[in-house]
């Protein structure tokens, strides 16, 4: 090919560009949906009667490798109980601008309190709302049940709320056992 053509090899590209169908997304009138497993917004998790899942272990920040998690844990009362078991997350801080979405924190948590959702609409104009506090983070509490503190499940122990043997009305269902087989 002589060297004066070679330019018009670019200039082909360019033009073939030009006249290609345009695709254009309506983004925020139409949401495309995500995948199941798309790793979005962080959710705390509750139990059935509304008692929290966060036990403030602090594991899912010290896994954090953009050290984005902030926990401080604090003591159940039994006047003021927030989660089964001893302790509860009195303070719970993700920022999201150090956030990655790498779900190590989700991994490390030995509870399954804190999940991600779909939910990917995380910008805004302030700095300071990046920073979601637990009451941002929390799962909607359902109509129909108490608010925390209240007490746990009249006869039950943490092993029942971790097994799932607690309903929504704060009744403890035993599951009936599994049989080894040989």
């Amino acid at each position: 090919m002589p060297d004066f053509l070679k330019p018009m090899s670019g200039m082909k590209v360019t033009f073939s560009g030009m006249f290609a169908p345009t695709i254009t997304e309506s983004y925020p009138e139409q949401k495309a949906p995500t995948a199941p497993r798309y790793h979005g917004r962080h959710q705390l998790n509750r139990h059935p009667d509304g008692l929290e899942k966060c036990i403030g272990c602090e594991l899912c920040a010290w896994a954090c490798p953009a050290d984005a998690i902030y926990v401080e844990g604090a003591d159940n009362t039994e006047d003021a109980r927030y989660s089964p078991g001893e302790r509860y997350g009195r303070v719970y801080q993700i920022n999201y601008l150090r956030c990655i979405g790498c779900g190590l924190c989700i991994e490390a948590c030995p509870t399954r309190a804190l999940t991600m959702t779909n939910d990917y609409e995380l910008a805004d104009d302030n700095r300071a709302d990046l920073i979601y506090e637990k009451d941002r983070l929390l799962a909607p509490l359902p109509s129909d049940v108490t608010p925390p503190p209240h007490a746990m499940a009249p006869g039950s122990t943490e092993e029942n709320y971790y097994r799932g043997e607690v309903t929504k009305d704060g009744q403890l269902v035993n599951r009936a056992p599994v049989e080894d087989k040989p």
